[in-house]
């Protein structure tokens, strides 16, 4: 495979053991700017990723999100012929990322300290669920069960019941800060020359996206309210009803907000200064009474009018868009943000990346079948094709 140039990550060459999604979403955001990356995947099956669902013309959708402009190599790292091939393979690598079971990659040799100290240059990185050491160190872990662990649900959902977030979002958190990982490494290495051995867990990046409901939990000595969709420690922030039966969200930052929304969106100018209502904490403490303040004001406008008058008013509000509706969104398409990617399926739709860079393209390659690219890795490698069988 030509790796493209005049990208930020040109040159760039990934190895990534990798299944499911935080280990192939970071891996797909170096290819999305231009790292070479080598996917090794099962032989037969490949990634278990490929069977989650087949809605996109018989593809997975979270492994269509996940693993465009890849190459796929398929290989059992445990056999003989396996470890041939990766001792031909490392030495070309710049990165290499595993998320094996807890234990599988030590005993394989495949661990970042390891490889670290067979190539001093090469970046790695493990990813598990709960980090090395500890008392769940060898405990499998998956999205939600990590939702549950870091005190998600327990913040998510109604008073009455709680949820899980319905995106990977634990999965999501690691695959981001894997990437920060290897930029940060890489970035290291162009000024020492050194490779490094980091790892990143689910646990520790929940860690960091629960600190909010975690800090205020300890100050205040109880935990958050789950509210649904209002906002937990904000008012007035949420959804309203409009007369016309639509709902409008909108939500007030500060005192300036507040006082604009009093007087050009309300009309009642001396609302601001009503001691109930006149700090956030006040607000809060009365939220039921102020909700019903301006959803009596809201009863005179269409939902589309109120959405004007916040817009005038120069105060934040959304839809509550379906996904359909956003699968339409004006915003992505006057953007032009939707491309198609080949896949062995056909084209499939893609968004492109969330950094837009000017005068630079990113990578929108097609999604690998399993071992597509086997042969050629092998054959550039000076071996035979008897690795991946």
């Amino acid at each position: 495979m030509n790796q493209p140039s005049g990208l930020p990550l040109s040159g760039i060459t990934v190895v990534s053991l990798e299944q499911a999604i935080a280990a192939p979403l970071a891996s797909r955001h170096l290819a999305d700017w231009g790292a070479r990356v080598i996917k090794i995947e099962r032989p037969g099956k490949g990634d278990f990723c490929r069977d989650y669902d087949y809605v996109m013309n018989g593809m997975s959708s979270q492994f269509a999100w996940t693993n465009r402009s890849k190459e796929s190599l398929a290989l059992d790292v445990k056999s003989a012929e396996g470890k041939r091939v990766l001792d031909a393979l490392l030495p070309h690598a710049d990165v290499f990322l595993q998320n094996l079971a807890p234990g599988a990659a030590q005993r394989l040799g495949l661990d970042a300290a390891t490889l670290v100290a067979r190539f001093p240059r090469l970046i790695a990185c493990d990813i598990s669920g709960y980090g090395s050491g500890g008392p769940y160190s060898q405990k499998k872990a998956y999205d939600l069960l990590v939702q549950c662990e870091a005190g998600f649900l327990s913040v998510n959902g109604t008073q009455e019941q709680p949820a899980k977030c319905g995106i990977a979002v634990v999965d999501t958190a690691t695959g981001m800060y894997i990437l920060n990982g290897v930029l940060m490494a890489l970035f290291n290495r162009e000024r020492t020359g050194k490779g490094m051995a980091f790892e990143v867990s689910l646990f520790d990046s929940m860690t960091e996206w629960m600190s909010y409901p975690a800090y205020y939990t300890e100050g205040a000595g109880k935990p958050l309210v789950r509210t649904g969709t209002r906002h937990a420690t904000i008012a007035p922030y949420g959804p309203f009803r409009t007369g016309d039966g639509g709902v409008v969200f909108f939500g007030i930052q500060n005192e300036r907000e507040w006082t604009a929304l009093c007087a050009q969106v309300l009309e009642n100018a001396a609302l601001a200064s009503d001691p109930r209502f006149c700090t956030n904490p006040q607000r809060m403490q009365n939220r039921d009474a102020l909700e019903a303040l301006i959803e009596q004001q809201f009863e005179k406008f269409s939902a589309e009018q109120v959405v004007q008058r916040l817009d005038s008013a120069a105060l934040a509000n959304a839809n509550m868009n379906t996904v359909e509706a956003f699968l339409r969104h004006p915003q992505l398409h006057a953007r032009d943000r939707v491309r198609k990617v080949g896949s062995p399926n056909g084209p499939l739709t893609s968004f492109l990346p969330a950094i837009t860079i000017p005068g630079v393209t990113p990578v929108m390659g097609d999604i690998p079948a399993v071992g597509a690219h086997t042969d050629t890795i092998l054959a550039e490698l000076g071996l035979k094709e008897t690795a991946a069988t």
